[in-house]
């Protein structure tokens, strides 16, 4: 990996006005940053949605196919709760000032079929660090069949990438599970994050590995015993559980940074992205249906990613109260503030984009 660097802080400027203004609300309200009781409420209830479905899975009780499914669905929306929920600000260490806390709610990562190290690498270090730079943050590192950054290269096929992408979305989670985390572990060993971490390949290998079979065991081979039902039956359950988890966080996450406004920089000869790294933030992150609660609720306060990308150790239950301090200093500092009113319109917007990047003419303009 080269090297990317920004623009050193300087006093009073912006991250340090809007970090000090954030800490006198919290001072003042005599509030912790982490979580409250209503995340905790939120944590039971997400985790419920998981594995009360699964326990009536195991309990023999079902007679139909069709009630297989159901279960497996709602477990799916249970996976997406879990993963952007908590999982999420645990692995940030939001979630608890205990660090232990946060690293046992963190492995929930594993409990979903992923792994929380490769999540941590991927998102805290690369995606939060350097947040739509071509070539290190993963998020829109090239994929071949989408193309999420002006930088990569155009094949033909992504004109109608605005059309499938949809579909891939619904794939993301389930690729976790079959082979992107092991590919993942072979990629940031070979680029010194894994050290970076102070973890080395063989361990990460041993524990993704372990982990993995476990997963495999109680999800699958459990029902298969306990359920009564055939191999496709719990199969085919278990593939929808994943389609309807990768879609909902593929819907959450993708509007965050890919949107028609946002802005994808390349660092300099010298290595340098010109703005100071919170500034680098304004310009490349958008909110959205900030007024909607129910949104909010279920996405864990990602459609408040301005707030989190800023102050990623505060727990999201946090973020609206702080989204004004954050909005009010921007405009002081003439820096934007990108805001989507609603999750469809944010959706629409990732949808131009897509259709942007995969058309030559608007690609290249």
């Amino acid at each position: 990996m080269k090297i990317v660097k920004f623009e050193p802080p300087i006093k009073d400027d912006f991250f340090s006005t809007v970090k000090k203004r954030a800490n006198s609300y919290f001072n003042e309200k005599k509030l912790s940053k982490h979580a409250n009781g209503a995340m905790i409420s939120k944590t039971i209830i997400m985790f419920s949605i998981y594995f009360i479905p699964y326990g009536i899975l195991l309990s023999g009780t079902l007679t139909s196919a069709w009630q297989v499914i159901l279960m497996f669905s709602i477990m799916g929306v249970g996976t997406a709760g879990i993963g952007l929920s908590v999982m999420h600000d645990a692995v940030h260490g939001a979630y608890s000032k205990s660090p232990t806390i946060n690293k046992i709610l963190s492995m929930s990562m594993h409990i979903i079929g992923g792994s929380a190290l490769n999540w941590r690498i991927q998102h805290n270090v690369l995606h939060h660090t350097y947040t739509n730079i071509n070539g290190h943050d993963d998020d829109i590192s090239p994929k071949y069949i989408l193309r999420f950054s002006p930088h990569t290269e155009l094949h033909g096929f992504h004109k109608y990438q605005y059309i499938y992408a949809w579909f891939l979305y619904g794939l993301t989670t389930l690729s976790w599970v079959i082979a992107k985390d092991i590919k993942q572990i072979k990629q940031f060993n070979e680029r010194g994050l894994l050290k970076m971490q102070g973890i080395s390949s063989g361990k990460a290998l041993t524990i993704l590995v372990i982990s993995k079979v476990f997963y495999v065991l109680y999800m699958i081979m459990l029902p298969v015993i306990f359920a009564g039902f055939a191999w496709g039956v719990i199969i085919g359950g278990f593939v929808l559980m994943h389609l309807i988890a990768g879609i909902i966080m593929g819907l959450i996450f993708q509007p965050a940074h890919l949107t028609e406004h946002v802005l994808f920089p390349l660092p300099g000869v010298d290595g340098y992205i010109h703005k100071e790294w919170a500034e680098h933030q304004m310009f490349t992150t958008s909110n959205f249906a900030n007024k909607n609660p129910l949104v909010t609720w279920f996405a864990g306060g990602l459609n408040f990613q301005i707030e989190h990308h800023l102050f990623p150790n505060v727990c999201h239950v946090h973020y609206k109260r702080l989204s004004q301090i954050v909005k009010e200093t921007a405009k002081e500092f003439g820096l934007p503030y990108y805001a989507q009113p609603t999750f469809s319109s944010a959706l629409r917007s990732h949808a131009r984009m897509l259709k942007k990047f995969g058309n030559p003419v608007e690609s290249a303009a």
